[in-house]
């Protein structure tokens, strides 16, 4: 069961990664900070004001980034690669106490894959949004990924179990949706 519990954490960190980079670091920097989670040895680090008040920055540059038009446009095409090797570095974290080749299979293939499958459909969500109004609506996308982030990296830490089937329901659903963006896309393609 604690296996379950370990990637339930990982899943559910690495898909708020997909939504934004640096929101599970933050969480998990505040939980650990106030007490509620205990970190590994070299991770400690993660619980300290100093790391606490600059991920709070960070993700506060991210956030406010991300609700430019423009910018967030230019933010997602680097935004794959590094929310794929943060979702790769938050499961390994998750799994650390396992064998290494388990905890690094499982943080590149179900970590990483996560995550880049949820950045890449949300900035194929940025997208489409900014295609059919100019990008007047891509602040309500990013406010549903803050939104995202936030609930996603609380609820794996606090109800791991139920996170892997959120998780499995959240990458139907993206998938579901770059599935009838391209049916649409095709349908448009025809007229």
């Amino acid at each position: 069961m604690e296996i379950f519990e370990s990637i339930g954490i990982g899943l559910g960190l690495g898909a708020a990664a997909g939504f934004r980079t640096l929101m599970p670091f933050w969480v998990l920097s505040a939980i650990a900070l106030f007490g509620h989670v205990p970190l590994s040895e070299e991770l400690t680090w993660l619980g300290t004001y100093p790391a606490f008040i600059t991920l709070a920055i960070a993700l506060t540059i991210e956030i406010l980034a991300y609700s430019i038009p423009w910018l967030d446009a230019a933010l997602d095409v680097i935004a794959l690669p590094i929310a794929t090797i943060a979702g790769t570095l938050l499961m390994a974290l998750a799994v650390n106490q396992y064998d290494p080749l388990l905890q690094w299979s499982l943080a590149i293939i179900a970590g990483g894959g996560t995550a880049a499958t949820t950045r890449g459909l949300s900035s194929l969500t940025r997208l489409i949004s900014t295609a059919t109004t100019g990008g007047l609506t891509n602040f309500m996308v990013a406010i549903a990924e803050i939104i995202g982030a936030l609930s996603l990296s609380i609820l794996a830490l606090t109800a791991p179990l139920l996170m892997i089937g959120v998780v499995v329901v959240l990458m139907g659903a993206l998938v579901w949706l770059f599935a009838r963006t391209r049916q649409i896309r095709a349908e448009a393609a025809a007229k």
